[in-house]
């Protein structure tokens, strides 16, 4: 895992701003379709080429020095082994950059595929395609040291908290059932939780765990985990995103499915993401 995280350091602040926004809102299921008959080669940007996209820097731990041909890292590793699914060679897998907003707004694409951990929302779909899931994220609690939330261990030790999250994302469910005591504060996006967490106008933010790792590691300033939450029945689903009604979401979306289900994933995420929750207290 260490080797998937050298470069994180190099990301700036922007950076956090990205992948704050990718898993933003509370999920729901993802577009399905017949697959029994698979895709035709004019449903390809290019015939015979499966063309997936990242970011247009893709930062570790989903992709090792901004190299998504490499192979390496979390979110390459899954991309191949759907390609692989699909019945393409590494060699037949071509990468495009595309920005974050740019790719999940409605209109053509100059990818088939793109892997940037976007959250599976209602809102996203009415304008993009999703595969069914391909990681699912816990939610963990970030402090300031020396503030309130130092000392806290346990679950119980939320309630005299005052913990900020995004406004109807999976983050603030989370909260709500498994610390319901604790005050939460919504804010209008995670960028302005973490603001005022830095402004010392609440003592703790709710984020994803790979997000919470970055903010910790690289972004806040003198934070640290607090604990991870447990799930409580509540998902927050990434998956890869295709073009509104594309004729490869059936397929992808089985693809997917046969990763899931033969094991690969749980590997990947195994290989890539364990080391998030080094050290972190999981929260009872």
């Amino acid at each position: 895992m260490s080797r998937s995280l050298v470069r994180a350091a190099s990301i700036g602040v922007a950076a956090l701003a990205i992948v704050l926004a990718g898993c933003s809102s509370s999920p729901a299921p993802a577009a399905s379709g017949d697959a029994a008959s698979g895709p035709a080669a004019e449903d390809y940007v290019t015939p015979g080429k499966l063309t997936f996209a990242t970011g247009e820097t893709a930062y570790e731990p989903y992709f090792v020095d901004d190299d998504p041909e490499s192979g390496e890292g979390f979110e390459a590793a899954v991309a191949y082994a759907v390609a692989d699914k699909l019945g393409f060679a590494p060699e037949d897998v071509v990468w495009v950059r595309t920005s974050f907003e740019a790719a999940i707004a409605p209109g053509p694409k100059s990818f088939d595929i793109n892997v940037q951990q976007y959250t599976i929302t209602d809102e996203r779909k009415q304008g993009v395609d999703f595969s069914s899931p391909y990681y699912s994220a816990s939610q963990s609690i970030v402090a300031i040291s020396g503030g309130a939330a130092d000392g806290v261990s346990d679950i119980a030790g939320l309630t005299d908290l005052t913990i900020g999250a995004m406004a109807n994302s999976t983050s603030a469910q989370t909260l709500a059932e498994v610390a319901p005591d604790a005050e939460a504060r919504l804010y209008n996006s995670n960028e302005d939780a973490v603001a005022a967490l830095g402004a010392g106008q609440i003592d703790a933010i709710v984020l994803d765990t790979p997000t919470a790792y970055l903010a910790v590691n690289f972004y806040i300033e003198n934070s640290f985990f607090v604990g991870e939450l447990p799930k409580a029945g509540i998902e927050d689903e990434w998956g890869l995103l295709l073009a509104k009604d594309s004729p490869l979401t059936p397929a992808v979306t089985a693809a997917v499915d046969e990763l899931r289900e033969d094991g690969t994933l749980a590997e990947l995420e195994q290989t890539w993401l364990s080391g998030l929750t080094e050290g972190v207290t999981l929260l009872q």
